[in-house]
């Protein structure tokens, strides 16, 4: 995987973790623009640093409401989502308020903790460690008291601070009793193992996998790149460490429709106006109206805006997880796509979508045995499948060039034709035929 590709598949996961929707209150867009940079300022970055840095968030402040809570009037929204989806996350329920990670009182003590700060709608006040915009923290409405947590964080108390630069080590202080847990390195790790390998395991993979990579984690200070470098680059992530056919890897988690989008737009070299050049083509047309407004919702995925602040439910909703991106009212708009790109046009609503997908032009200059269906197909196949498809697949896909009953050399004097006089209407049609077929494959829809 490229180091400009895993930085931006690192930094949507950290969007699935600290949710923010796009469309929350006054000044939505540029905080929204500035909580993006910050993802992606730490998508190769430290994870607990970003755990800090993300509650003077403007975007997190306004979504979870944050801004509204002060000393006198506490508002625990963004505690509660703090400890239960951001960090530690909930673990058993093992009595009234108390799950095992946690408990009530910890969320009530965390929101007196994060009592005070406030968001900047003007973006005056920017991080010198970013150089992003950030919210503040109003003395005044901080609860300066000590804080008290329950036993699962040792009964500890942070002292209570009242001036700005005491306030931000109070916090730092309140960070770092977090991420002291193993839980919260577990937590981290298994939302990884679920986003890049499987969205279920068995406890050999829980303490050979998950709890190593949280060692790990913990040992590089939560510096997220070294565990994923790891995980990336193991035996495990290419199903290589055993035999058992019954446990894959490869090929086990259903594309989200974003990935979906970003593999077909990059392995066919798509063509589509330059954001630089033709702006309001590309941001409006092509993005806003076909991506954005069309594509994603048909296809389940609100982009940048879940429904709920614990994000996606491909990435935590038991037991379906990554499944929920397929279903009766998806699946149109997952299959749908390949066309839209091919024919250039909406194929649901209509309307032109300012992009195209020219298959003979991509398989003239990228197939070097193209005259030959066999080989043309397997070429294809082993660009896009995560594994070799079989003869019987192979054939499969080789009806959609040759008709079943006509030999071979019927496609090969076909491509031949088109090379000879450039007339490429009938491969065209075939072309298309195929790679339609070919996306829309259970071997492409999986990783």
């Amino acid at each position: 995987m490229q180091h400009t590709t895993l930085k931006h598949k690192l930094s949507f996961f950290l969007h699935t973790n600290f949710v923010v929707g796009k469309d929350t209150g006054v000044g939505a867009a540029t905080y929204f623009y500035d909580h993006l940079n910050l993802l992606d300022f730490y998508a190769f970055g430290n994870l607990k640093t970003l755990a800090k840095k993300i509650t003077l968030d403007n975007g997190m402040l306004d979504y979870l409401d944050n801004t509204q809570n002060n000393k006198n009037n506490p508002n625990e929204n963004y505690a509660r989502e703090y400890l239960e989806l951001f960090t530690i996350l909930k673990g058993e329920q093992i009595g009234p308020g108390n799950y095992t990670n946690y408990t009530e009182v910890d969320i009530q003590q965390a929101a007196k903790v994060f009592s005070g700060f406030k968001k900047r709608p003007e973006r005056s006040d920017i991080d010198p460690d970013t150089n992003i915009p950030m919210g503040y923290v109003n003395v005044n409405q901080h609860d300066s008291k000590d804080k008290t947590f329950s036993k699962a964080f040792g009964n500890r108390t942070i002292e209570g601070k009242n001036t700005e630069t005491e306030i931000f080590e109070e916090l730092d202080a309140f960070v770092e009793m977090i991420f002291a847990q193993e839980e919260t390195a577990k937590a981290y790790c298994r939302k990884l193992y679920r986003y890049f390998v499987k969205s279920d395991w068995n406890n050999e993979v829980e303490t050979d996998i998950i709890t190593t990579l949280a060692q790990i984690l913990i040992n590089n200070n939560y510096e997220i790149l070294p565990v994923v470098t790891i995980l990336l680059s193991s035996e495990h992530f290419y199903d290589a460490d055993d035999s058992d056919a019954t446990d894959n890897i490869i090929g086990s988690i259903i594309k989200s429709p974003l990935q979906l989008l970003s593999e077909i737009c990059t392995m066919f070299m798509v063509k589509y106006p330059n954001p630089t050049t033709d702006a309001l083509l590309y941001y409006r047309n092509f993005f806003l109206n076909f991506i954005h407004n069309r594509y994603f919702p048909a296809a389940g995925m609100e982009f940048f805006n879940p429904d709920e602040v614990a994000g996606y439910p491909a990435y935590y909703q038991t037991p379906g997880y990554d499944r929920n991106w397929f279903s009766s009212n998806t699946i149109i708009g997952r299959y749908k796509l390949i066309e839209s790109l091919i024919e250039g046009k909406n194929t649901i609503s209509g309307g032109n979508i300012y992009a195209q997908l020219d298959t003979v032009t991509f398989v003239k200059n990228n197939i070097p045995n193209a005259s030959d269906p066999n080989l043309l197909v397997t070429e294809i196949a082993n660009l896009l499948y995560p594994e070799t498809i079989d003869t019987d697949r192979t054939d499969y896909f080789k009806r959609f060039l040759v008709d079943e009953g006509f030999p071979d050399y019927y496609w090969s004097g076909v491509w031949s034709r088109y090379i000879n006089d450039g007339d490429a209407t009938t491969v065209r049609v075939r072309l298309n035929a195929l790679i339609i077929a070919m996306v829309n494959a259970a071997e492409f829809q999986l990783m």
